[in-house]
């Protein structure tokens, strides 16, 4: 579609319909079509030159994918997938055809919503409250202070609130996971002690949201919560297992 190849934004049903207005990545965006192949089709656009991560292109690429998502299933492909032709996207989606269509199946009508656990900024006067090995070093560093105490007692904290923040970030998701229709752990992420990714109804994404945000309060003490969406669905691009949702 374009010199620079061509911008690949999720695979679809034949017939999917696609926005008529150019809102897809570069400036100006270029114009939204489909390469199609049997029962599936790519959304695609022709790819900017020297593409780069922008948060309007970012925006744009996300919005297009839930826009898509209106009037069905979509896999969404992360942000820069960039195919030579459209020859490259017709035989991919021919050689996965049966995959796609049955993980297709999986995401109809679903969304992604991503829940992050971190410690809590203010969790410290909770553990020490509670913490009756923190107390004593903490005593001890008062009673004979030394830069070596004070490492031990600055070490011990530090673990003991990853733990809390991880041990109540777990318990949330367990609760979640019952209302999940699956549930994928997500990498880790500097200073995150829990991330996963949930797939939930569409017309439940605000209640999942809000069950979230309630548990996390009654762990104020231990947790901040993180949470996005409703997404697209990045984390469950594979057709689903029939076992039940995973724990963490």
């Amino acid at each position: 579609m374009s010199d620079d190849g061509t911008y690949v934004y999720g695979i679809v049903r034949a017939g999917h319909p696609v926005p008529a207005a150019p809102v897809g990545v570069g400036d100006p965006p270029g114009t939204v079509g489909t390469v199609v192949e049997g029962r599936l089709a790519a959304v695609v656009s022709p790819a900017p030159p020297q593409l780069r991560a922008r948060r309007r292109d970012l925006l744009a690429h996300q919005e297009l994918l839930l826009a898509l998502a209106e009037d069905g299933p979509v896999l969404p492909m992360r942000f820069g997938m960039v195919a030579p032709d459209a020859a490259v996207i017709r035989r991919q989606l021919s050689e996965a055809e049966d995959r796609h269509l049955a993980a297709l199946d999986g995401v109809a009508g679903r969304v992604e919503i991503n829940v992050k656990a971190l410690q809590a900024d203010e969790a410290l006067p909770a553990l020490v409250r509670d913490d009756a090995a923190i107390r004593r070093l903490r005593d001890a560093v008062r009673r004979r202070p030394s830069y070596e105490a004070n490492v031990r007692l600055g070490e011990a904290v530090a673990t003991a609130l990853a733990r809390r923040a991880a041990e109540a970030g777990r318990e949330i998701v367990r609760e979640l996971s019952s209302t999940a229709h699956a549930v994928c752990a997500g990498p880790e992420v500097p200073g995150c002690q829990v991330n996963v990714s949930f797939l939930v109804d569409r017309g439940d994404g605000a209640g999942f949201v809000a069950a979230a945000e309630h548990l996390a309060r009654l762990r104020q003490d231990r947790v901040v919560l993180r949470v996005a969406g409703p997404l697209p669905c990045y984390s469950f691009l594979e057709p689903l297992p029939s076992a039940a949702p995973l724990g963490v």
